[in-house]
């Protein structure tokens, strides 16, 4: 991953996904299942994406992005767990364990670096304050597209700051890791369920329609599966 011709497209896609988290287009291409498989995609392993995005959404049903409330940044977070996993022909035992430990730190420094962005979109609006308060067209479009590039940038760097740092930890991973990896995959699947079981029962507990339309759903699913 320390090929530019790798690293650059990721940092890129990290950048717009990281972009489409909170300011622009909010069309929920960020959201990990979208956004690792993307990541895979350009590697040539799409698959392999599927599975990290589909393991990272589990921890994303837990997040609650509204309002001012910090929440983990996604979008880049999954483009650095899509790509440390699909980066490899055959990922070996521990790369799963180690692209999901990637994505969720950089999820949580990634909200870190929304903050600071939102931060000093506020302290430049204030030093216009005079100019927004007057209506002044160009000083509200100057804020918004600076505050849209501030995030673009930060996106980007996240992305490929993480995938720097990770790539030799992965390589040592692989080199040493001796657990059979079905256990390793069993056991941060196991995790990835827990958390989205926890956070789908505070959502249908207090409302007794929507355990049934969740009973149903999961039926529907099985006997679907059961068909094929």
């Amino acid at each position: 991953m320390t090929d530019l011709v790798q690293l650059l497209p990721l940092a890129m896609l990290g950048a717009v996904l990281g972009l489409d988290v909170v300011s622009f287009p909010q069309a929920m291409i960020s959201r990990p299942l979208v956004a690792a498989t993307a990541a895979a995609l350009l590697l040539g392993d799409p698959v392999s994406g599927l599975l990290v995005g589909a393991t990272l959404e589990m921890f994303a049903l837990e997040t609650l992005p509204f309002g001012a409330s910090r929440y983990p940044e996604w979008g880049s977070a999954a483009v650095v767990g899509g790509g440390l996993f699909a980066v490899h022909t055959d990922p070996g035992p521990g790369a799963l364990t180690v692209a999901v430990l990637a994505a969720l730190v950089s999820a949580w420094i990634g909200s870190w670096s929304m903050v600071q962005v939102r931060k000093l979109n506020a302290r430049l609006a204030r030093k216009q304050h005079d100019a927004v308060a007057a209506g002044s067209k160009r000083v509200v479009e100057g804020l918004q597209v600076f505050g849209l590039t501030a995030d673009f940038v930060r996106g980007g760097l996240l992305t490929a700051l993480m995938l720097a740092i990770f790539t030799p930890i992965q390589a040592y991973v692989l080199a040493t890791w001796a657990t059979d990896p079905r256990v390793s995959r069993a056991v941060v699947v196991g995790i990835a369920a827990s958390v989205a079981a926890g956070a789908v029962w505070k959502v249908v507990h207090a409302a007794p329609a929507a355990r049934w339309l969740l009973v149903g759903g999961v039926a529907l699913g099985l006997a679907i599966v059961a068909t094929q």
